[in-house]
């Protein structure tokens, strides 16, 4: 080739490089519009399309890739979730590689941010059509309606999927007639807003598609979370202030970092509010979840992760509203049904044994037909998420109740007080979802949960059979007469009866109280209450309190005594006289000596022995600035606590399981010996019954897993022994929220450091003796972890524990022993 043809052949490619726009990688492979009279076919064959490791699939008919690729692009199109036999038509947030297919089929799942047809999903080949007169349409294959934007007469020129995944419909002036982002599902992505009036609605599960009762919507003063009942019952709340005149509604904006509320949309740009996110170091998008959650997730690493829960309720996740179902009561993270206080029978059963949190269901339905059987089973430290619908001039426990009796439509009611039981508040439920056990010295309030029960209405009286009319109503006129005369004599005699033992009744009160004393032998000292009141100076020195009731510090004939006053005793003279008997019998070194009770009225009343050092738990969370406890005793504590429990478990002449075993309940005396306290929760078991139904008990953090089928053996107090002893060795709480948020549960970390064989994390670091003995303190720890087996049969039985306690106890007598004999020898060989 000549050199001056090939010279000018080169300019002619570079002055057409220079000229050419410059390539975006993707964009020329991309779809993101389309044009009227278009039809689509659900069919992989006819569609680009994409599944996934975990067995959904999409087949797109619009797709937006970004500037980069490959990355993340919008598309719109058909998804399903596993097993894939059912179709959303749906906005989704794909990967795509260089030619814009959707590709990354293990991590890079299909994520939907909108959808149409939640509640009626289609099948294989139906359609979605862009009609010549501009709607949208969704049918199924057999050419039934399912869903439509009715743009029909609105003069749509297409449809396209922008580059924030918003599917819009638009006009030939290129403007918005319809649009996803004015009809939002469960999901926020940057730059949409939630408008007043809007609501985003959950899931009913992560498979599942279908309206849950939880939603979210933005009202004039901020963003409201509620399930859904008549009425709404709200769960969260961002208020801001609203003193403001203004015409425009308030809309809640996903903005990069925060959601921001505004108030006035001449204040672009400056929101009234903001609640706080990660800014975004890629595509993230928010979505309220099944359990009520409000999550942001962020593609990271090629793939979703989850980097903020925008929704923090106090004091854990049993605050959501389902997240134990209907009727369920969430405690430390674990379900339970309600059930009948000291009984196998109750008033409700799971909706599914094997599944706790899908909630429990009454046995019998509440009618409105029959509210003489209506009756309330009492659930004490129990609270409830929705405090906004109170009753007002109920301000105590009857007034509560009575007020909940005569409403038919309500089916619970919650009373919270601070300190003053007859100044509190009634909360009325017409919906019960989730209950949460609570911990009042924590929450800083009593809540006590009264659920509305229907019980089984008598039989009623057997028909006679018919005979000849005459004679039938002669008979009847006399049978009615005789009953009259009958009923009227046996009345007046009744009132006569009543009468006479009222007034001995108040001619002599203490009768009643005395009859069921004197069949009682055996029993502890018998104190009368103004005894007490004395003793105690009125109940003034406070020694603290718990779920049962208050103890206040005594003196009986120069002897300290610890005087426990319980509230809200339900029982009978007899029942509470059974059980004081029971705990007088109960003698040894490691629990606490009961000396007598008193019981007058309405009042029960326990004396104990007074135990100076207090609780273990002021010795161990360091509250007060203590010094740590050294090794040796808190070897000897974790011993007497083993004793103890042995004697209830295996020494008795019944079983007796404590039930709530915490170091609130394990007192010390002047030496630190421990003893255990609180009886008032102890189940007594027969030698030969292996297990025992009773109603939840206990402190949540300590409850062992078989609680959740509320059938227990002892072998829960061994579970709740070893929650105990790890809380010993690493001298913090088990349930902490003052730690980093990985750290807060203390088992749960133990399990993660066992695993990484770093248990030496786990010792108190206040305690450079243990932290020097670490050898010791991890086979404790390995002992306390044989505790914690979720299979109750695969503990120990408590005197297998006290045997492997003893014998650390003399290996590590005989190692002091021999190091002070090496001492005393080298004193004496002079060095």
């Amino acid at each position: 080739m000549h050199p001056a043809n090939l010279f000018l052949e080169i300019v002619v490619v570079l002055l057409l490089l220079a000229t050419a726009p410059p390539f975006v990688s993707g964009q020329p492979y991309d779809y993101p519009m389309a044009n009227l009279s278009t039809r689509w076919v659900n069919n992989a064959a006819m569609l680009k399309h994409n599944s996934y490791s975990d067995g959904s699939a999409v087949r797109a008919i619009v797709l937006r890739s970004q500037k980069q690729l490959p990355g993340i692009s919008f598309a719109a199109g058909f998804f399903c979730a596993p097993p894939c036999q059912a179709f959303l038509f749906a906005v989704f947030i794909v990967y795509t590689n260089s030619g814009a297919g959707i590709t990354l089929w293990v991590n890079g799942m299909a994520q939907v941010i909108w959808s149409a047809n939640r509640a009626s999903l289609v099948g294989e080949n139906a359609t979605i059509e862009l009609t010549g007169d501009g709607n949208l349409v969704l049918h199924e294959a057999n050419g039934r309606l399912v869903w439509s934007s009715n743009t029909s007469v609105q003069s749509v020129a297409g449809m396209e999927i922008t580059e924030h995944g918003n599917l819009v419909l638009f006009n030939q002036r290129n403007e918005t007639v319809w649009q996803s982002f004015d009809h939002p599902t469960d999901v926020l992505v940057p730059g949409q807003s939630l408008l007043q009036g809007m609501k985003l609605r959950a899931n009913t599960s992560t498979t599942n598609w279908t309206e849950s009762k939880l939603y979210m919507t933005v009202l004039p003063d901020g963003l409201y979370g509620y399930v859904g009942s008549k009425p709404p019952q709200l769960y969260y709340t961002y208020l801001v202030d609203t003193n403001k005149s203004r015409k425009d509604p308030t809309r809640v904006t996903f903005t990069n970092g925060s959601l921001s509320i505004f108030l006035q949309s001449t204040q672009a740009g400056k929101p009234e509010a903001i609640i706080a996110l990660p800014e975004a170091k890629s595509t993230q998008y928010i979505r309220l979840e099944y359990d009520g959650h409000l999550r942001l997730y962020e593609w990271s690493d090629e793939k979703w992760t989850m980097v903020s829960d925008v929704i923090k309720k106090y004091p854990d996740d049993c605050a959501f509203p389902t997240v134990c179902g209907e009727y369920g009561i969430c405690a430390g993270g674990q379900c339970i049904c309600p059930l009948q206080t000291n009984t196998s029978s109750g008033y409700f059963h799971p909706v599914d044994e094997r599944k706790a949190n899908l909630g429990c269901a009454p046995m019998n339905p509440i009618s409105c037909q029959e509210k003489q059987n209506h009756q309330f089973l009492t659930l004490t430290d129990v609270s409830y998420f929705d405090g906004s619908q109170t009753i007002a001039n109920a301000k105590n426990r009857e007034d509560c109740k009575q007020a909940c009796l005569k409403n038919c439509s309500c089916r619970a009611v919650m009373f919270r007080y601070d300190q003053n039981v007859s100044d509190g508040e009634c909360q009325l439920v017409t919906e019960v979802f989730s209950l949460q056990s609570i911990q009042p010295e924590i929450i800083h309030y009593n809540s006590t949960a009264y659920l509305k029960v229907q019980l089984t209405a008598s039989s009623s009286a057997p028909k006679q059979t018919s005979s000849s009319a005459p004679t039938q109503k002669k008979s009847y006129k006399i049978k009615t007469i005789l009953g009259s005369t009958v009923a009227a004599i046996i009345t007046l005699v009744l009132v006569v009866i009543v009468g006479i033992y009222a007034q001995m009744r108040r001619k002599y009160p203490e009768i009643d109280e005395e009859l069921d004393f004197d069949i009682m032998p055996g029993m502890p000292m018998r104190f009368s209450f103004q005894k007490l009141r004395e003793c105690t100076e009125d109940f003034s020195k406070k020694l603290g309190e718990g779920g049962f009731g208050s103890v206040f510090e005594g003196k009986i004939s120069e002897e300290r005594v610890a005087v426990k006053c319980l509230e809200s005793a339900r029982q009978g003279n007899k029942e509470f006289l059974a059980e004081v008997e029971t705990i007088g019998s109960i003698e040894h070194i490691n629990l606490v000596r009961l000396i007598g009770f008193c019981v007058e009225k309405s009042n029960r009343i326990l004396v104990y022995e007074y135990m100076p050092r207090g609780s273990l738990d002021k010795w161990i969370y360091y509250r007060h600035n203590n010094t740590p406890l050294d090794w040796n005793t808190r070897c000897r504590i974790i011993l007497d606590i083993a004793k103890g429990l042995c004697y209830l478990h295996e020494e008795c002449r019944r079983k007796i399981a404590h039930l709530d075993i915490k170091p609130q309940n394990i007192l010390l005396d002047e030496n630190f010996n421990a003893k255990l306290a609180d009886f008032g929760l102890s189940k007594l078991m027969d030698r030969d019954q292996s297990k025992v139904m009773t109603v939840m008990r206990g402190t949540p953090g300590y409850l062992a897993p078989e609680w959740l089928t509320s059938q227990i053996t002892e072998k829960v107090d061994v579970y709740s022994f070893g929650v105990v002893l790890m809380e010993i060795i690493s001298g913090r709480k088990n349930i902490d929220f003052s730690q980093p948020e990985e750290s807060v549960q203390l088992i749960k970390l133990l399990c993660e450091k066992a695993q990484n064989n770093q248990l030496i994390d786990m010792v108190d670091k206040h305690s450079n003796d243990m932290i020097s003995r670490q050898e010791e303190v991890i086979q404790m720890m390995k002992l306390a972890m044989w505790c914690l087996q979720n299979d109750s049969c695969q503990r120990p039985s408590m005197s297998m524990v006290v045997k492997s306690c003893l014998l650390k106890a003399i290996h590590r007598y005989i190692q002091l022993h021999l190091l002070h004999q090496y001492y005393l020898v080298q004193d004496e060989m002079g060095g």
